[in-house]
């Protein structure tokens, strides 16, 4: 579904990725894990075009995408929320969802627009998804950080993707909060058939969504395989997953 061919992207002589042979097969949940400084972001960036590789290629359903900007890949059905929180801070909650369906569809609000019944069903929909009806009218800057990343997933979601990109989805948040985020994570991506690709740094959350995983280590795969392979793998446990993995296997 998803590929890259001998990816390569270099920074004033620093190899950030090499040579990526990466496949993200349909309805799988993949993770890419690895330190600080793997190159997971870089990773995501030339994937989604907000970076251009070096050499080597993307390619989507078959059909080569490195090269185009963001928008345009957003629109073939590939959607990226980022580790820093994307969103309109001074909107509602039901706004911040709207403007997204409204851009997706290629619509623009102007002075004689009834703005708040645009899409307003299926902005009602998506919020209902992600467990946001109750602040639907919230400024959104003000809401628990948690809620804020429901609420980026939402937006993520209003592309209508076959596939969702997620970068770290549940840094900096609380345990409720994180097991809340695999909740939706997991309920989600069964309930769409999406496809998932996604970024994370604490292991629990990754062996309790992942039935993939690729460990990235000094811009290079490591690793692949299913979670019990990689989980296993010595030279995986050396560099990365040391002492987590012995608390994830008891």
């Amino acid at each position: 579904m998803l590929e890259t061919h001998d990816l390569h992207k270099h920074f004033d002589g620093f190899k950030a990725i090499t040579a990526i042979n990466f496949k993200l097969i349909e309805g799988e949940r993949h993770a890419i894990i690895g330190p600080n400084g793997a190159g997971k972001t870089t990773f995501f960036n030339l994937i989604t075009g907000h970076l251009q590789p070096s050499a080597g290629e993307v390619r989507y359903k078959g059909d080569l995408i490195s090269g185009l900007p963001p928008y345009r890949i957003v629109k073939l059905g590939l959607a990226r929320s980022f580790q820093r929180i994307n969103i309109y801070p001074r909107m509602t909650v039901f706004q911040n969802v709207q403007v997204a369906l409204i851009a997706q569809n290629n619509q623009h609000l102007h002075f004689f627009t009834r703005a708040h019944n645009l899409y307003k069903e299926e902005t009602e929909d998506l919020l209902e998804l992600v467990d946001l009806l109750g602040e639907i009218q919230d400024i959104a800057g003000e809401l628990a950080y948690g809620k804020q990343k429901q609420l980026e997933l939402a937006i993520s979601l209003a592309a209508n993707p076959r596939v969702l990109l997620l970068d770290e989805p549940t840094a900096g948040m609380s345990p409720s909060e994180t097991a809340e985020s695999i909740r939706l994570i997991n309920d989600i991506t069964q309930s769409r058939s999406l496809t998932l690709l996604f970024t994370e740094h604490d292991m629990s959350v990754v062996f309790s969504i992942a039935d993939r995983i690729s460990v990235l280590h000094h811009g290079e795969i490591l690793a692949s395989g299913a979670p019990d392979e990689v989980r296993k793998d010595v030279e995986v446990r050396r560099v990365y997953l040391g002492e987590e993995v012995g608390h994830a296997s008891a």
